[in-house]
C-alpha cells in the first residue's frame, strides 16, 4: 500500500446523530468482505469493525442500532457483550479483556470519512 492513504466516504456528518443510529460501511478485512460502523458519542465520531470481541459476529441487531438503550454503551446484540464508545473497551459481558478494532474516521465540511490500513481494507481488495 502507497503512503498515501485515500479517505473513503461514510456519509453526511448531519446523518449522524449523539447516541443514534450508526452508519454502516462496506470494508475488507481478516480475508472477507465485512462491515465497519461509525457512532458519534461526546460529539466525536468513532470507527470500528463491526465484529464482536467475544464471538466474530456483527454487532448491531438491526442495521445501525449499535447503542444499548441507556444511549451510554455500543453493545453486541447477540450476548451483550458492551463497549466503551470513546475506546472500544469491553466494559463488560463476555467478552472481557477484549477491544473493538477501531477504523480510522474524520470529520469535515459535513462529511464523514474513514481511512484504510493494514488490516481494513476497501472492498474488492485483497
Amino acid at each position: 500500500m502507497s503512503d498515501a492513504v485515500e479517505a473513503l466516504p461514510v456519509g453526511a456528518s448531519d446523518e449522524l446523530l449523539e447516541g443514534g443510529l450508526g452508519l454502516r460501511f462496506a470494508v475488507h478485512a481478516y480475508g472477507a468482505d465485512t462491515t465497519g460502523f461509525v457512532i458519534r458519542k461526546g460529539g466525536k465520531v468513532y470507527g470500528y469493525l463491526n465484529r464482536c470481541a467475544h464471538v466474530p459476529i456483527e454487532l448491531d441487531w438491526a442495521q445501525g442500532e449499535f447503542f444499548e438503550s441507556s444511549k451510554l454503551f455500543i453493545m453486541c446484540q447477540t450476548h451483550g457483550a458492551i463497549y466503551a464508545p470513546d475506546t472500544g473497551h469491553c466494559a463488560g459481558g463476555p467478552c472481557k479483556g477484549g477491544r473493538l478494532r477501531p477504523i480510522a474516521v474524520r470529520e469535515a465540511d459535513g462529511l464523514i470519512v474513514w481511512l484504510p490500513d493494514e488490516v481494513v481494507r476497501a472492498p474488492g481488495t485483497q
